[in-house]
């Protein structure tokens, strides 16, 4: 069973469960105050406000407790997905580096933008190729992905940038990077490649009906 934590402030939580399961995956709603069950095969940070965005974007329920236990979980090799807010969470939680900070315009930023596949060595970018270019949509306010210069170096050199930014020929450029991310990253892993987070909704861009199923294989990642 996948997982799909609820913070007070969650929006993208019941739009996870359908994308999930119409890849066949159980997945289930569970609020943060209730813990983690113990069928858990994978864990889903949904898009949102947690907690308003008050403080910082994912700084409060990143101190919830189920969230050590999500670390737990992924210490023992559970997958762990967390989507725009659910990234802004993972990475306040230690589960990925860096922070998400106000985008570049100051503005909430809602469109659909293109991504290019850094790494297609991960569960969530097996099913792409290397290079590939994907449409995924953004809505954020706080999505500008910022780390020390030292550390991204060090996420570069170890493959662990998963998306990056670019136009939709694949060139990464500033015009093509919507809320002024370092290196234009959209999404990155933790330590192991089974965490991972990313800014842009894959389950918004799952199904037929959506109009694009370019965010199906990042979901997949669930069953690898």
């Amino acid at each position: 069973m996948i997982a799909v934590i609820q913070f007070g402030g969650s929006n993208c939580d019941r739009d996870s469960v359908q994308a999930l399961e119409s890849l066949g995956f159980d997945a289930e709603l569970v609020w943060h105050e209730d813990g983690l069950p113990e069928d858990v095969d994978g864990i889903m940070l949904p898009g949102g406000f947690s907690y308003g965005d008050y403080l910082r974007a994912g700084a409060m329920a990143a101190r919830s407790p189920i969230m050590e236990e999500v670390r737990d979980a992924a210490d023992d090799g559970t997958p762990v997905l967390g989507v725009c807010n659910g990234a802004q969470i993972g990475c306040e939680s230690s589960l990925t580096p860096g922070v998400f900070t106000t985008n570049e315009s100051a503005r909430f930023q809602c469109e659909h933008v293109h991504l290019r596949v850094e790494n297609a060595d991960t569960p969530w970018t097996r099913h792409y190729e290397e290079g590939d270019v994907v449409e995924l949509p953004i809505a954020h306010g706080e999505g500008r992905y910022e780390i020390t210069d030292e550390r991204l170096d060090e996420l570069e050199a170890d493959d662990r940038i998963i998306f990056k930014y670019c136009d939709e020929d694949g060139n990464v450029t500033p015009e093509a990077n919507p809320n002024g991310s370092k290196h234009a990253v959209a999404g990155v892993t933790g330590e192991a490649d089974h965490v991972a987070v990313m800014m842009p909704h894959p389950e918004r861009a799952s199904l037929d009906d959506l109009g694009r199923t370019d965010g199906k294989p990042v979901l997949q990642g669930f069953a690898d």
